[in-house]
């Protein structure tokens, strides 16, 4: 039975209802990612692995995994303890990739950590799930992540090495630092690798042993509307098997070669991306450390990619860039374009221009491992360029009124619920949070509004919340206007999204300052600056009078957007 036919049975089963459920075939893997990627290992041998031109690593499978192991070892010698948490923060690295399947093998929950983040957020992050260790880079663009961590621990200039104790970060022990260059109180990450000894394999082996599938082994951030992100805890059953999926819609082989210019951090690096290949003995290729439109161009070039991974204004940046047309794309067939609403016009230049003819279009949610709607390679252009395609095996998507939660006819717009093997395990520590986000049934209310159609094609149409969606990063304006309220001269302000071309959205402040006080746009954003991540600086900011609200006292922001709309004078994108 094709996902397609699945899907429309069990429409016709509901009576036209908006619920879909996915195949049953082939089944879950009910297996841990150290399990899977020790298999791939074997089987694939001198296959080309992972690769990082910037770095000039080129991994086989052999390589990679006696790497992990040596790391994974070095880790058990440094302390850390079976469910001890370790962060990553940096961008993508050789390093990054080693962390994420050492310290799986070492039985840790990773915690992935936006490069984009500065010191108020890390610190909420570090001491919100109680980091052990922390794997920084130095510095990448305008953010010195090593400075950053000094701040908040200056005890590290005269600290041991590995024996860290921070009166602003109590949980916070060792720092290892990715490169060469010697820092006071922090272990470089390849130092690591000499720490490996037969008492540190041997317990690996006893951890393994002790792993469970259905453990944790990975929290990532994702902000929420209370002002403070939230930390969505994940299993190997969620994103291994997500990954898996991932790919396989996009019939991923061995000899697939993917191009993964998006952030490691994030799902659609991590777990649709290396988890995927793994999961397929695929190879993975890193075009620079963060993305650059002339170095991703040049790597699907040089190793002939057969798939890349991007947001829409990734997309977009490589084929408008004035290079593009020296650079052979034809190797590559499929791919997937996600993270953000995507222009349907860009679509098509993706697939007519750079030929990838099989570019597909996913739809998630870090909640949900994150993907639960995804295109077929051979729907339809059409189908391809104006829905996110249909849901994935092992999962379940209703779409409910949201005011009466009633699942709704086929056609009719309401809130998102996912439920099945993918919906997260909890924000770590959070338990009210967690209850107002998955329900007594299972099923993960999402916050977005879609429809879908008798046929089982989903869109999304909007948000029941005022989550932006900016360069593919989730943006909840209710921490921004958390930290304007910081601000001595602001006395209201409110955050929305407007329409851009180049990110899809743009923030918007609307401030009302305090009597006798005065500020401008600039000191404004001046005031975010090294504080918050940048794509939460608002681009637009305006002073206003009042902010127009309801009777009952809520900000009425459909209105300030139509205000904003009037004022740039710019419209609605049309969007797939």
């Amino acid at each position: 039975m094709t996902a397609g036919s699945n899907t429309r049975t069990h429409l016709r089963a509901a009576g036209g209802k908006s619920h879909v459920i996915g195949e049953t075939t082939p089944p879950l893997w009910i297996r841990t990612i150290p399990e899977v990627f020790a298999e791939t290992v074997a089987a694939r041998g001198d296959a080309d692995a992972a690769i990082f031109p910037e770095h000039g690593i080129r991994w086989s499978w052999r390589e990679f995994g006696a790497i992990v192991e040596r790391i994974a070892a070095g880790f058990v010698a440094l302390g850390l303890e079976r469910g001890d948490r370790i962060g990553i923060w940096s961008p993508n690295r050789p390093e990054w990739l080693v962390t994420q399947f050492a310290s799986a093998r070492a039985g840790l929950i990773l915690v992935t950590i936006n490069p984009a983040y500065r010191v108020t957020e890390l610190e909420y992050v570090l001491n919100k799930v109680g980091i052990k260790a922390l794997v920084a880079a130095e510095s990448f663009k305008t953010s010195r992540y090593l400075d950053m961590i000094r701040q908040l621990a200056p005890e590290l200039e005269t600290a041991t090495p590995g024996h860290l104790h921070a009166a602003q970060l109590p949980a916070l022990r060792i720092v290892v630092r990715t490169g060469d260059t010697k820092s006071p109180g922090l272990i470089n990450f390849w130092d690591i690798a000499k720490r490996d000894t037969p008492e540190t394999r041997a317990e690996l082996e006893a951890r393994a042993a002790m792993m469970r599938p259905e453990d944790a082994i990975n929290v990532q951030f994702t902000s929420g509307t209370t002002g403070a992100p939230k930390g969505a805890t994940l299993s190997h059953v969620n994103i291994l098997n997500n990954g898996r999926f991932v790919v396989a819609r996009m019939n991923f082989g061995t000899d697939d070669r993917l191009a993964i210019p998006v952030p490691l951090y994030h799902c659609f690096g991590m777990s649709m991306g290396t988890l995927g290949c793994v999961s397929t003995g695929s190879t993975m290729v890193f075009p620079s450390e963060g993305f650059d439109p002339l170095s991703t161009l040049r790597a699907i070039a040089d190793e002939r990619c057969t798939a890349v991974y991007g947001v829409p204004t990734m997309f977009s940046a490589m084929l408008d860039h004035p290079d593009f047309a020296s650079f052979d794309t034809k190797s590559l067939r499929t791919g997937i374009m996600a993270g953000a609403p995507c222009p349907i016009e860009l679509m098509k230049r993706v697939v007519s221009d750079m030929g990838v003819s099989e570019v597909t279009i996913a739809y998630g949610m870090t909640e949900t491992s994150p993907v639960s709607f995804q295109s077929h390679t051979d729907d339809s252009l059409e189908r391809r360029v104006t829905t996110v395609g249909r849901v994935h095996p092992h999962v379940e998507v209703k779409i409910i009124d949201p005011v009466t939660g009633a699942i709704t006819p086929a056609g009719v717009q309401g809130e998102i619920c996912t439920r099945g093997y993918s919906v997260m395990l909890g924000y770590w520590d959070d338990p009210q949070n967690t209850a107002a986000a998955i329900d007594t049934d299972g099923f993960m209310h999402t916050g977005d509004l879609g429809v879908i159609d008798a046929e089982g094609f989903g869109n999304i149409v909007g948000r029941v919340k005022d989550m932006v969606i900016r360069g593919g990063e989730n943006v909840y304006p209710r921490e921004v206007e958390e930290f304007l309220y910081r601000h001595p001269a602001v006395q209201v302000v409110q955050v929305f999204g407007v329409p851009d071309a180049r990110y899809g959205e743009e923030l918007c402040a609307w401030i009302v300052l305090r009597p006798g006080q005065s500020a401008t746009e600039d000191e404004i954003r001046a005031f975010c600056k090294d504080q918050i991540a940048h794509y939460k600086i608002p681009r637009y900011v305006r002073f206003v009078a009042e902010i127009p609200m309801t009777v009952t006292g809520k900000a009425q922001k459909f209105r300030m957007r139509a205000a904003m709309l009037d004022d740039l004078g710019i419209s609605e994108l049309k969007t797939a």
